[in-house]
């Protein structure tokens, strides 16, 4: 049985669809029942869990034998670094009092740095958690989500302004989060029983610019990427409903993008995905994916 954590988020509930498409058996785990409904209409098992209370936890790893794991990020947090250590102490110990013997793990590009990421190095944490844990251990690093980009649409159809934390000019690995979805759900499927880790991208890096001119394209209107002033980060940020301490991390995380903290480790051994974000954001508005 394949256990999926985050089996509600655009990643988790992603490979949910491609593990039952599969043949695979799958049991999401979520922690709001309100959405266990969607599971049944999949044919998948559904748990309900508090990812905080290890002993609510544990039955829901019951014959299980893969488990996919991922550290969530939570804007309200106030402490986002202890909770991110309460969780995976809670993982270990599920995991500890079960039949598992292969973990997965969402992590990301960056995780080899183990601080000055800020959000990042809740990845550098979980790829570290179950170091002495007698499982096979594979984790996967994407690149920075296309996803990302899609809350600021809005803002583009009204304005034609593009607002972004990096230097417009400054290109970095893009990629889509449902091809990391499948991605995953492959590496969870695979019989091999080999620890590694895998960083993915797309097929191109991207800059702002870019993002810009074909979010022009697609929706057929002037598009201008415009950098938000460094000074005007934190206010910014806190307005989109961060904590102090969210905000001083995801502000750290910035900074690593820019200043290079968060290129792959080994550029030999990235393996590359193909959907663009082009085809990626067409399919976004269009209700197709």
């Amino acid at each position: 049985m394949n256990i999926i954590l985050g089996a509600s988020g655009q990643v988790g509930s992603a490979i949910v669809d491609f593990l039952i498409d599969e043949g695979e058996p799958v049991k999401g785990v979520i922690r709001d029942k309100k959405k266990a409904g969607k599971f049944k209409e999949k044919t998948a098992e559904v748990s309900i869990a508090n990812y905080f209370d290890a002993e609510a936890l544990k039955p829901a790893l019951k014959d299980g034998d893969t488990i996919f794991v991922l550290t969530p990020e939570s804007p309200t947090s106030e402490d986002i670094m202890g909770d991110t250590r309460k969780l995976l102490e809670n993982y270990r110990s599920a995991i500890e009092s079960s039949k598992v013997k292969k973990v997965v793990g969402l992590s990301s590009m960056g995780a080899q740095h183990s601080s000055g990421t800020g959000n990042l190095q809740m990845s550098y944490m979980l790829e570290q958690a179950f170091t002495d844990l007698p499982v096979q251990k594979v984790f996967v690093r994407p690149a920075y989500y296309f996803s990302n980009w899609l809350p600021y649409l809005s803002m583009v159809e009204e304005q034609g302004v593009l607002p972004t934390f990096f230097p417009v000019e400054l290109e970095i690995p893009m990629i889509s989060p449902l091809d990391v979805a499948e991605f995953l759900a492959k590496v969870i499927s695979d019989e091999s029983t080999d620890s590694k880790i895998f960083e993915v991208t797309g097929a191109k890096t991207y800059s702002s610019k870019d993002i810009a001119d074909i979010l022009s394209e697609v929706l057929d209107r002037d598009v201008e990427a415009q950098q938000i002033p460094r000074s005007t980060w934190k206010v910014t940020i806190l307005q989109f409903g961060f904590t102090e301490n969210t905000a001083e991390n995801l502000i750290e995380m910035i900074e690593a993008v820019i200043d290079g903290k968060t290129l792959p480790e080994k550029e030999d051994a990235v393996i590359e995905l193909p959907t663009t974000f082009h085809s990626y954001l067409t399919g976004q508005i269009n209700g197709s994916i």
